[in-house]
């Protein structure tokens, strides 16, 4: 009988040994292997893992920050940045040797001591910009001035020697040729509404880094103010209807395109206002008006004649002298003299005849009618328009600019 239940209760033991045995191993299978979950797809009718519509919205989000970050300015960059090229340039500078034995003027004079000049070659950098496909460049005048050699480097990291087809020193444009084909180029405006506000974008060569790996920066802003017109500065430049932008034009950007969201260039970036010599988001670019205009002249001719003559001489108006012709007023001046076979005389002017008023601008002395034809841009071939008072009349005028005789 004991041996009986020794053997029940070691078969028992047994039993519950094996019992824990398969739970224990049933629980560390299913820890170690759990089942995946399931999503369903109604649409499809099937069910598809969780990890795989993690995946799939993780690549629908990256698509979306990747769309969300190509807009317009974008667009316009990577339509320009290819036609856009840096421009280095060797000049040969002169300056004045100084000696502090003879820098005195008294001395060289009594003493005929020449001044000693010092002439050096000097490397600048510049921006510029393909208009077409067979390598003409358009940059600023102050770029390649007196240049003796001009190298363009394209995105590609090509390298050309430019030649010069000509420039214009008074709006600051100049025109450049490389032998090229199939180049990228920008197309220029034709549309000349620009807005105030519009976003731009100026690309160039800021500093020299389009060299470092032939890319171009490109800087964002938009178009502050329209049509701002300065008077012909201390070297001799007129800048008239130019843009005003915020985008940051720093040196080495001179030349380079500024454009809009569509990525065709307004304008031609030129000069800044600033007191440390750095961007404080006051730029100007000439309007693309103006750059097709001198451009179009530039390839056709090389240059741009504005070596005019009117053949007039004029003077201020006084009260007496303005009494005894009738005129009761004294603005204006008073025609002393006119050429014989001058556009002045072809116009009809004669002395006497007081001109009061040029392209509706009014003419109240012979400073402001200096100043008119000196502070517009005026070529051989254009028409001047204005009034003139002659025996108790007022007469329109209209005097054709002709070449200097030589």
């Amino acid at each position: 009988m004991r041996r009986l239940a020794r053997w029940f209760l070691t078969g028992m033991g047994i039993g519950i040994a094996a019992g824990l045995l398969l739970f224990l191993g049933g629980s560390l299978t299913w820890k170690r292997n759990p089942p995946e979950p399931v999503s369903a797809n109604p649409a499809a009718g099937v069910t598809a893992p969780a990890g795989s519509v993690a995946l799939a919205q993780r690549s629908a989000m990256n698509d979306q920050v990747t769309i969300s970050r190509h807009n317009g300015i974008t667009r316009a960059v990577s339509i320009a940045s290819s036609a856009v090229v840096g421009i280095t340039v060797t000049q040969v500078r002169e300056y004045r040797a100084y000696n502090p034995m003879f820098d005195d003027p008294f001395f060289r004079h009594f003493f005929g001591v020449p001044e000693q000049r010092i002439r050096q070659k000097v490397e600048s950098l510049g921006s510029g910009f393909f208009i077409s496909a067979d390598g003409y460049v358009v940059t600023n005048e102050h770029v390649v001035h007196d240049a003796i050699e001009i190298i363009v480097t394209t995105t590609t990291g090509e390298q050309y020697e430019a030649d010069l087809i000509g420039t214009d020193f008074d709006s600051d444009l100049a025109l450049l040729k490389v032998k090229g084909k199939n180049l990228p180029f920008l197309k220029i405006a034709e549309d000349d509404d620009v807005i105030v506000g519009e976003w731009v974008i100026a690309i160039g060569n800021p500093f020299g880094l389009f060299n470092i790996n032939d890319q171009p920066s490109a800087s964002v802003g938009v178009v502050s103010a329209t049509n701002r017109d300065f008077e012909r500065n201390e070297a001799g430049r007129l800048y008239q209807d130019m843009i005003q932008t915020d985008a940051a034009i720093n040196q080495g950007n001179s030349g380079g395109p500024l454009v809009d969201i569509l990525g065709e260039v307004i304008g031609v970036n030129t000069f800044i206002f600033s007191q440390s010599g750095g961007s404080v988001g006051i730029g100007f670019a000439i309007p693309a008006k103006r750059v097709r205009d001198v451009i179009d002249e530039l390839k056709m001719r090389g240059g741009i004649d504005r070596d005019y003559w009117t053949g007039l001489a004029v003077q201020n108006l006084d009260r007496l002298i303005a009494m005894s012709l009738g005129y009761n007023k004294t603005e204006g001046v008073i025609v002393t003299d006119v050429e014989r076979g001058s556009p002045a005389a072809k116009a009809g002017m004669k002395p006497t005849d007081i001109i009061f008023e040029i392209e509706g601008n009014p003419i109240p002395d012979a400073q402001s009618i200096r100043s008119y034809f000196n502070n517009h841009d005026l070529r051989v071939g254009d028409t001047v328009r204005g009034k003139l008072f002659r025996g108790g009349k007022v007469r329109d005028f209209k005097l054709k600019l002709e070449a200097r005789p030589k």
